[in-house]
């Protein structure tokens, strides 16, 4: 006799937790991720967004850091409404590490990767191309990855559609960007 097949194992989620079928999103936490970038932010719902909807943490994008601390203030961070904040290109004495200094709540966390853009916490393997261009000082990031590979395109948005397309789990994203997102999520949703 044919054994029978036995349950179904549980898949997963594109950051790699056990998928939860048919689970509903949960009631939004006054806590919050904020995101440096809508690219960023972008790729954080495609490989975090199943899991947050679980855990009930809204991701919002954040136009830039300069005024961090402020925006920071303005939340008013607390046991109950924590703030956890990613950041690009933070490296220690770059004006983004001084401004990231700035926020003392201790119900705040901020910290980032040390891409300059989140375009190279992608894989290049995933992307198909060998590495991320060196660009030259003085030319926009953005601009400089696209003349080198050669992409023609008529925005840099195009490219990004292109890199956001070719990420399809947490396996196409470097560790460095894995490690700081999964501990701004544990930071929001640690019970007071």
């Amino acid at each position: 006799v044919r054994p029978s097949s036995g349950p179904a194992r549980p898949t997963r989620t594109a950051s790699g937790s056990v998928a939860v079928p048919g689970a509903r999103a949960r009631v939004a936490r006054a806590g919050r991720i904020y995101v440096e970038g809508r690219h960023d932010a972008e790729l954080v719902e495609k490989v975090w967004g199943d899991d947050l909807r679980i855990e009930g943490v809204v991701v919002e994008y954040l136009e830039g850091v300069d005024d961090l601390p402020s925006i920071v203030d303005a939340f008013a961070p607390g046991p109950d409404a924590r703030l956890g904040v990613l950041v690009d290109h933070l490296v220690p004495g770059t004006k983004e590490w001084r401004i990231a200094q700035g926020v003392t709540s201790e119900h705040a966390l901020v910290v980032g990767h040390p891409y300059i853009d989140i375009w190279e916490a992608v894989k290049p393997a995933s992307v198909g191309i060998e590495a991320w261009p060196r660009v030259p000082r003085g030319v926009d990031w953005k601009t400089g990855v696209c003349e080198a590979l050669g992409w023609r395109v008529a925005n840099t948005g195009e490219a990004w559609k292109r890199i956001l397309d070719s990420v399809h789990s947490y396996k196409d994203l470097e560790p460095q960007l894995l490690g700081r997102v999964e501990e701004l999520i544990d930071f929001v949703t640690a019970p007071s």
